[in-house]
Formats: structure tokens, sequence, C-alpha cells
């Protein structure tokens, strides 16, 4: 093998470089290498937006999430005026981290010496700091980072040039903005850590050819390959749609949706916004994963789920929302079994990357997105 071929970099770019009829799965250096690795940390999780959950919870000032991105500890909560807002979740003074998790507070102290801020990142109290002739506590502050609310989704970017969420998703928008995913109401929140890499997760969610397979045991009958459309994908995003049969009414239009008309009523479409928010839209319910890189070889869940708001207002909501979650998990079982074997079979010296099918036409520009990423083109 030549050294060209043996660098990730390079066999990416060459995987990508044929038509899709003749595209096959990413070459396993791509997964397995930590050169590769910091390539993507670096080019694309510190360049692009990802997202840090729903803006639905954190409803009032105070409340707050944590997350780390590319080694990057970060803070975003509701402030005095009600605005989202991201920031350093590093103190100021030695650099403690000071949030941890989800919770509310009315500042942030430091649990390391107590200093305090206010929730717009201004430095607050700081004590036994009068001797130092150089402090000024006017001059102090937590460092902002960029975040926007779009659709209901809570969007954080390291990179001040990236283009707003809003402009960069116009096409999502234009494809399922009459569904009012800002309106649906989560109804769960987790995280979760998987020994796979993030992109084999990742490639998981963005086809549905192994629905029959990995999940014969709860969604699996309910769809038909036959019945799949995998358009080509564009250039911030990728999707796909699924016709679902009536076994499942959560996965239908609630009666009293009178929005919805036609095959919208039981379409299921799977969002892959680039490069790690991952959404399961149906008329009934939604789900997603946000995805972290913690080394090659695990990576780190957002997870969380909820209904459309007929749902959410029915009187049986209870009964719905727990069919829903137990669902949920017995699927994200199923996902997990099969993405940590992928994972395992990537490692080993004669894995070798095979055609794909048209069912896997996401896959494929996910790796043309990759790939043009790292190469500095997008």
């Amino acid at each position: 093998m030549s050294e060209a071929k043996m660098n990730p970099m390079h066999e990416l770019s060459d995987n990508v470089a044929v038509p899709f009829e003749q595209a096959r799965a990413m070459p396993p250096s791509v997964y397995t290498s930590t050169e590769f690795l910091e390539q993507e940390l670096d080019k694309v999780f510190r360049q692009d937006w990802l997202c840090a959950g729903r803006s639905s919870s954190l409803p009032n000032p105070g409340d707050y999430t944590t997350m780390e991105i590319a080694g990057e500890p970060i803070m975003v909560l509701r402030d005095r005026d009600g605005s989202l807002r991201a920031q350093s979740n590093v103190c100021r003074h030695r650099m403690s981290t000071l949030l941890e998790g989800r919770g509310t507070v009315k500042s942030i102290v430091c649990p390391y010496h107590a200093w305090t801020y206010n929730l717009d990142g201004s430095l607050r109290g700081a004590p036994a700091m009068m001797h130092n002739t150089a402090f000024c506590k006017s001059e102090i502050s937590l460092p902002t980072i960029r975040c926007e609310d779009w659709k209901g989704w809570i969007m954080v970017a390291l990179n001040p040039d990236a283009t707003p969420v809003g402009e960069g998703l116009a096409e999502v928008d234009a494809l399922i903005g009459h569904y009012g995913m800002e309106n649906y109401v989560e109804s769960f929140c987790e995280t979760h850590r998987w020994n796979t890499n993030w992109k084999v997760l990742a490639e998981n969610f963005m086809e549905s050819y192994h629905l029959p397979v990995c999940h014969a045991g709860t969604i699996g009958g309910t769809v038909d390959l036959e019945k799949m459309t995998c358009p080509e994908g564009r250039p911030a995003f990728n999707y796909h749609w699924i016709l679902k049969d009536n076994t499942m009414p959560l996965t239908l239009a609630h009666p009293n949706n009178t929005h919805l008309v036609g095959d919208d009523r039981n379409k299921t479409y799977l969002l892959s916004i680039y490069p790690a928010l991952l959404i399961t839209l149906t008329p009934g319910y939604f789900w997603y994963l946000s995805l972290q890189p913690d080394g090659p070889d695990h990576v780190n869940i957002l997870f969380g789920g909820g209904l459309a708001p007929e749902f959410r207002d029915d009187p049986e909501a209870a009964t719905h929302f727990k069919a829903l979650k137990t669902l949920l998990d017995e699927v994200n079982d199923e996902d997990r079994g099969c993405t940590e074997k992928v994972y395992r079979g990537l490692c080993a010296k004669s894995a070798e990357p095979g055609l794909l099918s048209h069912l896997e036409r996401p896959n494929f520009d996910f790796a043309r997105y990759l790939n043009a990423k790292i190469q500095g083109e997008g």
C-alpha cells in the first residue's frame, strides 16, 4: 500500500472521488485513526454549529445546561432578560470549570475559590482580591460563545464566522417547516456513552437499510424498504423519509392535527444536520441524538425526544409518553448493539469497506461533507 493510501485523509478523498453508483463505505482508518479525529475536532467540531438540546428545556432565568466541544467546556443558560446565552464554563481566576450537568442557578459560583459571576458572565465578586493592584472586577467576564435558537434547538458554535443557522439550514425549513418542529414538546433528555466511533452512530441514523434486521424486535416490521426515498443530500444536511403503516399510532398525525395532509400524515423524516445533530421527526413525536466524539472509540450522546402538541394535549398524554419512551429505549438498545459491533469490526485487520446500497445515499453524502471539511473546501 502506498504512503498516500496509508493516510486516512487521502483514503477518504479517494473514497468519495467516484460516482455514487460505485460508492463504498468509508475506509476503516477514518474511524480508528487518532490523527483523523484531530482533524475532525479542528476542522469540523470547532467550525460548525452543534446542538445543546431543546430551548424549551431552559424555560426560566438561571436554567442551564453544559456541554463540551472539542475539549472546550461551555455553559448555555437563560439569562435575566429571557435570552439564551452560551459562554465559557471556565473560571477567569484559576481556570476551574464552573457548572456541571444541568440545573438552575441565581448566579455562577466557582467551586474552587467562590469567584461569582452574574448570568450575563460579568464578575460579581471575588473574595480576598483587594490587595492585588492589577485586579479590576469590571474588566473580568466569561467569554461569550455564539448561540442561536433555531426551530426549538439550541445551536452553539465556537467559530465566530459560522454562517447563521437559519441561513445555512433554510432548505430544512423549506422541507419540513410545515411540521412545526419548533412546537414539539420535549419529554425527556439523557446522556449516554457508547463504545463506538461517532461517525458509525451518525451513519447508522442516516440509513434505514438496517431497520428490518437490527430493529426486528421493535420498529422493523413497520417499514418497507421498497417505500424508502433517499434523495441526494444538501451541503449542510442529508435526509430521507419513510412512509409508515398504521400499526403504531404515535407515528401518524393525531386526529386533531389539521395542518398535515396526504402522505405527510404518515411520513417520517430522518434529518442529519451536519455534523452531529440527528433528528427523527414524525407527525406524532420526535427524537434526536447530538453527538460528541470521545476518542476514536467512544461517543458521548445527548438523547432526547417528545411529542407533537396534539399528542401532548391529548387526555391520554401520559400513556402516549410512556409508550414512546419504552419504544425509544428499546430501539436505542438495538442501535447500541449494532454500532458497537461495527466498531469492533472496523478495528480488525481484515476490515475492508463494502459497496453501498442505494438506500445508503445519505452515508455517501456525509462522507463527501467530511472530506470537504477536512480538505478545507467546506
